[in-house]
């Protein structure tokens, strides 16, 4: 069915054969001896075991051209999805930290979005995402060399280890960004606390949260989930491969649309987590059997949720529905 794709870091879409494939290109020795072999650490135990490898990692991307290459590489795999719009996280201080220009980072992005465009018809926006591990003046820093761009970037998020840095420890940053007038999202509520989710809201200003999950641990976090609309970007397969949960059938997804939650599913990082969306949306489904109707709202929600204009909305909705139709399954009145 035609989706959208709310949360997914360009960087955690990069393959074992492209990363091979680039540090031949920039004449980098990855500290493993083959695919094989890399593709074997990925057994993580937390968040941040996954982190430690996902930046050793992003060091081949060293060139305008290797930007362009991951994200139409992550492209060709969405689009096969059924993916029709895409709003995808990048993490410029993992590059500028080690000399790339942001200009390099964004230009070659942006280079892949309209390849990604001409080849397979699949729109797509960036959101810079700070690192929350890093000091609120160093994301201060990390504005400061964006902002000459700023009408190229479409959104700010908040990623990187949730443990011990609250959305709160960057009050300064966000306020700046919603003065440029950009839309913010905040990851919230994957291993940090509900109360986290509610600083993202009411501090960050934040207009989507980013996994969630734990907002079952609060009934009057969830209620007011439901009750306000804010989007939950779920990412089932990221939240079991992080030990989030032990297992797919533990995941809160269900407890989560009961309560009236505008939940969409995403990849988050699917090189390093086991699948794509589509590869989510198998998993989920395995566990939960869910009817056509409930995708059909997953997936109208992750359109709603997105910061296309409404006409723009419009449109996807539009194809959504054509889809169920012509399957025979038309889609419920909303």
């Amino acid at each position: 069915m035609p989706k959208a794709e709310l949360h997914v870091h360009i960087e955690g879409t990069l393959e074992p054969g492209l990363a091979f494939a680039l540090a031949r290109r920039n004449g980098i020795s990855l500290p493993y001896a083959d695919e094989a072999a890399l593709k074997a650490a990925y057994a993580f135990d937390s968040l941040q075991s996954f982190l430690d490898l996902y930046y050793a990692c992003a060091d081949v991307l060293r060139t305008r051209e290797d930007f362009r290459d991951l994200m139409l590489a992550y492209l060709e795999r969405a689009a096969a999805d059924g993916v029709i719009h895409a709003e995808i996280f990048f993490d410029p201080q993992t590059h500028t930290a080690r000399g790339i220009p942001f200009r390099t980072v964004l230009e070659g992005l942006e280079d892949g979005l309209a390849e990604g465009a001409r080849r397979w018809g699949i729109g797509g926006r960036l959101i810079l995402c700070f690192l929350r591990h890093l000091s609120e003046d160093e994301c201060l820093a990390a504005l400061d060399e964006a902002e000459p761009f700023i009408g190229r970037i479409h959104g700010f998020g908040l990623d990187s280890s949730e443990r011990g840095h609250p959305p709160s420890k960057f009050a300064r940053l966000f306020a700046r960004c919603r003065a440029l007038g950009k839309p913010v999202v905040a990851h919230a509520g994957e291993e940090g606390p509900p109360a986290y989710i509610t600083e993202a809201l009411d501090i960050l200003g934040a207009r989507r949260i980013d996994h969630g999950v734990r907002a079952v641990d609060d009934p009057a976090v969830l209620a007011r989930l439901a009750r306000e609309g804010v989007a939950l970007t779920v990412c089932p397969l990221s939240n079991t491969r992080l030990c989030v949960f032990a297992e797919m059938s533990e995941h809160s997804l269900p407890q989560l649309l009961a309560a009236g939650a505008r939940v969409t599913l995403n990849s988050d990082d699917p090189a390093y987590f086991g699948g794509y969306l589509n590869d989510n949306i198998r998993a989920v489904q395995a566990a939960f059997a869910f009817d056509a109707a409930t995708w059909y709202r997953l997936a109208r929600n992750s359109f709603e949720a997105s910061f296309v204009t409404d006409a723009e909305k419009a449109g996807l909705i539009g194809r959504l529905d054509s889809f169920f139709a012509a399957a025979g399954v038309y889609p419920p009145v909303v």
